[in-house]
């Protein structure tokens, strides 16, 4: 791919304005009065086309205007006086219409000149002379005859014109003739031949002279050459002259090089500084002599050299002086060399070092004009005032002349003039105008003001600022109407008041104000400058290989400035893209559909905006159709061509050009900075932008060296980083921020502790980081205290009161200055132990488990601190029921927080005597206690009774076993039971309710149902009330007639109901646990289905969930479960013949535990089933014998056929057993079977043949023969297909018959298709 350079377009311009802003001569604005200036002139030599009218420029500017005279020959042109003479309204220029007259009469020398009141300005002396295209003289040219291998010039001898005319050689047919290293044409025209060939014999060589202003050609005569060999030349010269040998019979050959122009060994060149040298050599030899040139002593300019006419003319332009010297050419082939010294000689006409300008001089001013020229020979000098020569002009003692220059001194109003400075020598002249104008005027800006400039970043911006005023203003500079601008860089203020800055950057964007000064006033002018983004392409298109009628798509993404109306253009091999709907230009990228070969070139994107532009090309190669390949995609390539840019003191500008995206587009980048002042070589996260955007605006921190790279992210992951930016620095500056989590807290009763999170160093921003710490006392009339610390975080102020409110601040600076002015942070110095305990404690009961307590709050003076809150300790020291606690019972804390004189103390015990204390809390730890103070609590209701169990289970009675309360918190009074049977169909029967005394344990309960569930309720219970019940389950004892239920299919017992009344259910001990009371399942009873294997069972639990698990025997495989519910009998499907499988019947609880369960069964599937299947039924059983016996079939078919002589008809023995009389020989001309032309003469077999087919109607046609072609399979109705394939197969076995003997046909159908198919 090719980058082409980018190059601004206003560039060139920008250079050529620079350019006017060093030399223009000052401009006088035209309303104020001044002397003439001539402002257009023709040239100093005119030729002019007699065919038209001659039209003589002279233009001048003026205040007044000028009048315009003019002079012909040195002597007044009256050009009133000729008709034919027009001068132009309000100009000089003169019009001559020479229609009808000689021309002639209008050659001359001629001068014009302007004039007004302050003074007159001359043209130039212009020569007018008429162009000529003479006729070419009368000449009779002989033929030439030359020997073969001989030199030869044909001289062409134009007329001379005016100007000279272009020469050239030609044929009759005007085609020009080849020119080559053998044959050249010269500078005059001469056609020169090296040596010469038989192929250069022609009678056609003729001389064309083109003359310019007149557009015509003048013709030479032809001229005849021939070239004849040394024989035929001796033959041709002895005919004519009658001798025998005319020549030498040795013909010419080969020989050393010599010149043919120019001649001998050196010879002389002048020419004109400015002018182009032509040097020319031309040598003749054999072989053909080649051309090489050298200075002696120096270098060719090889800037401004050239070759032409096949190296034998040396070509410089714009000669200078260094130019003069000795140029060798030489000449050289196998047989030698020869050389010429061309000595060059280099003269001059007058030419300018420094023309003179025009003077604005205030009054009593002094000024110089300088007239400095340089020529060879040294031009003379002269001076004219208003076209007067000085020497003869009045004096003036304010003049002063020497030689090159005129001082005006001390210069007054009303002595305006325009000199004339005339330098010349034998080569020409140079004439040149300056006025003087003497005037008072305040200044004037003359550029427009608000002009906006706009310029491309990093490229030379140029404001103007032209003013004018007498005495000339003086120009100032301002920026943003605030900050002066002095000459240096990156400023530069011209003479002319321009201002130049030579790299435009975005932080020169802003408006600017020109001031001009002069001692008659003073006089501003705004002007804006815009410093815009360069456009660059950020992504090139790049080389395709793409396969026919594929599509190729040449991406070219752009970045450029926002304000900017950019155009994209695509061209193709540096032309326009051909006018195709194949090619579609899109915003950023052109797409070929369906590409060819003639699609194959470069393709370049040319982005162009008002001010710059960028391009970049890529090739496109059309190669043949492959496979397609399978698309990859991997990460991106990293980014490239990192540019900072738009850089300012706190942000810059990050640009990059993408990688390949790898068939994956990026979904963003990653900007990453290096801080090689800190932290070098740590890669920080510093900003992510959208995968579509290539530029990130970065804010930035002073006193950092920031390196920056980029990575790309699409969906496959991250690119690897770019190459790291060049290293950006800002500059040092004060902290932005303080130190920030300032605190200010004691560790000690005497001491203040003032701490923060010190600043990282790109916090810092410069060096020298600082720390000024500040405090006072809080409502303390008194100073700031301070210390500037470093490196710390942390500072310690001793001596302090205990536990008073300072105000602190930290302010970070460094060596450029301070942070901002910190905030003020309220703290207090350290904190000492409370010194005094609460008072007044008192206490209030609320109810046996509650208390409130109350105390008098301390005095904050005695905190000596931050008052935390107050700890109440409490402690149990006995029941009022029994004996002492055991020793060590631990005291309860509860805190109570802030300023409190109240809190309540939950969760006693009822029926207790309990002491506390309580103590004041602050940051530093407790104070004294308070004196103890006692409490009782009341009575409350018991806990539950500790255990209830069921011992003694009859068939209608069972016993009740009880512990006491673990609490009793009180005096007992009793216990309460309820109990009422529950039956399997959910419903619960009547309760029954018993109360016993406090010093019972056991109960017997009479008169029950057997085998019937019972749920029991036991609570005890104080004078205040009936503790919380505990419950327990059992079943009496079974009826053994009941022990083994007949089971019924599909049903089964209802579970027992579980409770429903609202009675809370006590916990039960750890160490109590009530087995059930009977078996809950009956025995399991199991049978073979036909669909399965059949469970069923009797249960006479209460739970809902039960389960028939099984799983196979002697293996670890999980049981399976099987949801059952209520009923009592389950068919289990899918096991496998031949396997043993435990099963077992579950009750679980809600928990998924196992609370009934039955014994293990086993249960063996059969390997058979009990119910066998007859397979002869069996439909699918019928089919495959079917299809064997049919397979069979075709086997024996084809074993037979292939015994037969591999299944052929004998034809044969056929055709001599019939003796058909109609049997014809097969014609061979025709292709069809001339034995077999009559099928009605056999009648007497009236069989089939085997392998053909019987008709459906169960008979066989007899009407035709025997050795029909049913016997070769061609027979029957519809027998064979469409395509004739059994016609092929038979001509092809006659064919064979021909060559091979006596075989027969091919076999009858269907084994003919069977034989095929097989």
């Amino acid at each position: 791919m090719d980058r082409k350079s980018k190059w601004p377009l206003g560039f060139g311009a920008v250079l050529l304005i620079l350019f006017g802003h060093m030399t223009s001569a000052l401009d006088v604005p035209l309303d104020l009065p001044q002397p003439p200036t001539i402002t257009l002139q023709s040239p100093k030599d005119y030729i002019f086309d007699p065919r038209e009218n001659i039209v003589i420029h002279c233009e001048a500017k003026g205040k007044p205007h000028p009048s315009f005279s003019w002079t012909r020959n040195g002597t007044h042109f009256d050009v009133e006086q000729d008709s034919k003479v027009l001068m132009k309204p309000g100009s000089g220029t003169l019009v001559i219409d020479i229609s009808g007259e000689k021309a002639e009469a209008y050659e001359g020398t001629y001068q014009c000149t302007a004039r007004n009141e302050h003074g007159t300005a001359m043209s130039n002396n212009i020569v007018i002379r008429q162009s000529r295209s003479p006729l070419w003289s009368k000449e009779r040219h002989e033929a030439i005859i030359v020997q073969v291998g001989v030199s030869l010039v044909l001289q062409c001898r134009p007329p001379a014109g005016l100007p000279p005319p272009v020469i050239f050689w030609m044929d009759n047919i005007f085609r020009k003739l080849p020119l080559n290293e053998r044959v050249s044409q010269a500078l005059n025209g001469d056609l020169y031949f090296s040596n010469v060939l038989p192929e250069d014999t022609r009678s056609d060589y003729t001389c064309y002279a083109r003359f310019p202003h007149t557009q015509t050609i003048q013709q030479k005569q032809p001229i005849s050459v021939t070239v004849l060999d040394m024989d035929t030349l001796n033959e041709t010269v002895a005919a004519f002259y009658n001798i025998t040998d005319f020549y030498s019979d040795s013909p010419a050959g080969e020989r050393r090089p010599g010149f043919m122009a120019p001649l001998g060994s050196s010879s002389t060149k002048m020419v004109l500084r400015g002018e182009t040298l032509e040097l020319e050599c031309i040598a003749e030899g054999l072989p053909t002599p080649e051309i090489s040139w050298l200075k002696e002593g120096g270098e060719l300019p090889t800037n401004r050299m050239s070759f032409t006419s096949f190296q034998k003319t040396l070509r410089i332009t714009d000669v200078t002086n260094a130019d003069a010297g000795d140029y060798r050419c030489t000449a050289k082939n196998n047989l030698g060399s020869v050389h010429h010294i061309i000595k060059v000689t280099v003269q001059a006409a007058p030419f300018w070092i420094s023309a003179p300008r025009n003077l604005i001089l205030a009054p009593n001013e002094t000024g110089i004009l300088t007239c400095r020229v340089d020529g060879e020979p040294k031009p003379k000098i002269s001076w004219s005032v208003n076209g007067v020569p000085i020497d003869n002009a009045p004096q003036d003692h304010s003049r002063k002349v020497e030689e090159d220059t005129v001082i005006l001194s001390s210069v007054q109003t009303g002595s305006s003039a325009v000199y004339q400075c005339n330098a010349s020598n034998e080569f020409g002249y140079l004439m040149a105008n300056a006025f003087v104008s003497v005037l008072a005027e305040p200044p004037r800006v003359l550029t427009p003001s608000n002009n906006v400039y706009q310029v491309i970043t990093n490229n030379p911006a140029l404001l103007d600022c032209a003013s004018f005023g007498s005495p000339i203003p003086t120009i100032t500079w301002f920026k943003d109407s605030q900050t002066s601008i002095q000459n240096g860089d990156p400023y530069v203020i011209h003479e002319n008041g321009t201002l130049e800055i030579n790299v435009a950057q975005p932080l020169n964007s802003g408006k600017y104000t020109c001031i001009a000064t002069n001692n008659l006033g003073i006089k501003e002018n705004h002007v804006y400058l815009e410093v815009k983004e360069p456009t660059r392409i950020l992504k090139q298109p790049e080389y395709k290989e793409v396969q026919r009628s594929r599509n190729a798509v040449f991406e070219c993404k752009v970045k450029h400035d926002p304000s900017l109306i950019p155009t994209m253009t695509w061209l193709k091999d540096s032309g326009e893209l051909p006018d195709d709907e194949r090619f579609v230009v899109d915003t950023d990228s052109l797409t070929i559909k369906d590409v060819t070969d003639v699609d194959e070139g470069t393709y370049t994107c040319v982005m162009n905006t008002s001010l710059d532009q960028d391009s970049a090309s890529a090739m496109l190669t059309v190669v043949e159709a492959t496979p397609t390949p399978t698309i990859a995609y991997e990460e991106p390539d990293p980014p490239t061509d990192l540019e900072l840019t738009d850089q300012r003191e706190r942000s810059v500008q990050l640009t990059w050009i993408p990688g390949d995206e790898h068939n994956s587009p990026t979904e963003r980048f990653l900007v990453q900075y290096e801080d090689l002042l800190h932290k070098p070589g740590t890669w920080v996260n510093l900003t992510e932008v959208q995968g579509t955007s290539t530029t990130a605006q970065l804010s930035l921190s002073p006193y950092v060296y920031y390196s920056f790279r980029v990575l790309a992210l699409n969906h496959v992951g991250y690119s690897r980083p770019s190459q790291p930016s060049r290293q950006y620095r800002t500059n040092p500056a004060a902290p932005d921020h303080n130190p920030s989590n300032v605190q200010a807290v004691g560790t000690e009763h005497n001491n203040l502790v003032i701490s923060w999170m010190p600043l990282s160093g790109l916090q810092s921003n410069g060096p020298g980081l600082q720390y000024n710490v500040q405090w006072r006392q809080k409502e303390v009339d008194e100073e700031w205290s301070s210390e500037t610390v470093a490196n710390v975080t942390q500072y310690v102020v001793s001596g302090t009161p205990t536990y008073v409110p300072y105000e602190v601040k930290v302010q970070a600076l460094n060596d450029y200055g301070s942070g901002p002015e910190p905030e003020v942070l309220l703290g207090h110095s350290g904190e000492d132990l409370p010194l005094a305990a609460p008072e007044s404690v008192q206490v209030m009961v609320h109810n046996s488990t509650l208390a409130e307590v109350h105390w008098e709050p301390v005095l904050s003076s005695s905190v000596r601190g931050k008052l935390q809150g107050y700890k109440v300790y409490y402690q149990r020291e006995r029941s009022l029921y029994g004996a002492e606690l055991e020793a060590g019972e631990e005291h309860q804390v509860l805190s109570f927080s802030g300023n409190r004189s109240e809190g309540r103390l939950p969760g006693l015990k009822p029926y207790s005597v309990y002491n506390l204390f309580i103590r004041v809390l602050n940051n530093k730890g407790e104070g004294p206690p308070s004196p103890s103070k006692s409490f009782e609590t009341p009575e409350g209701v018991p806990g539950p009774p500790s255990f209830l169990k069921v011992i003694n289970t009859n068939i209608d009675s069972l016993t009740l076993e009880w512990g006491p309360p673990v609490s009793n918190n009180g005096r007992l009074t009793g216990y309460t039971l309820k109990y009422q049977p529950v039956n399997n169909t959910n419903e619960l029967g009547p309760v029954e309710f018993m109360t016993f005394p406090a010093n019972e344990s056991t109960i017997t309960l009479m008169n029950l149902k057997s085998s019937t569930l019972y749920k029991f309720y036991f609570n005890a219970k104080t004078i205040k009330g009936s503790g919380p019940f505990i419950t327990e389950e059992a079943f009496t004892i079974m009826d053994t007639n009941r022990i083994q239920p007949t089971v019924d299919m599909g049903k089964g017992p209802t579970e027992p109901p579980h409770p429903t009344s609202p009675i809370t259910q006590s916990p039960r001990p750890p160490f109590h646990n009530v087995p059930p009371i009977g078996p809950a399942f009956s025995p399991v009873n199991t049978s073979v289905a036909e669909d399965g294997t059949v469970i069923s069972w009797e249960y006479f639990g209460h739970l809902k969930n039960v389960f028939v698990e099984y799983t196979v025997e002697n293996s670890k495989e999980d049981w399976k479960k099987e949801l059952v519910n209520g009923s009592h009998s389950y068919t289990i499907k899918g096991l496998k013949p031949g396997t043993s499988y435990r099963v077992r019947v579950v009750a679980r609880d809600q928990a998924d535990s196992t609370v009934h369960s039955t014994e293990e069964v086993v249960v063996a599937v059969p390997a058979v089933p009990s119910r066998q299947v007859d397979i002869a039924t069996q439909g699918w059983f019928i089919g495959l014998m079917c299809a064997i016996a049919l397979l069979i079939l075709v086997l024996l078919i084809v074993c037979f056929i292939k015994r037969n002589k591999g299944g052929k008809y004998p034809v044969k023995e056929k055709e001599d057993a019939h003796q058909d009389p109609e049997i014809q020989p097969m014609k061979e001309d025709d292709g069809t079977f001339g034995e077999y032309r009559s099928m009605e003469s056999d009648t007497e077999d009236h069989k089939p043949l085997k392998g053909s087919r019987t008709p459906s109607n169960g008979t066989v046609r007899r009407d035709e023969s025997d050795d029909s072609l049913v016997d070769y399979g061609e027979g029957g109705d519809g027998q064979f297909n469409e395509d004739g394939s059994f016609i092929g197969q038979y001509s092809g076995k006659k064919e064979k018959d021909t060559h091979e003997g006596n075989e027969s046909s091919e076999a009858p159908s269907p084994v003919n298709a069977m034989n095929s198919f097989i």
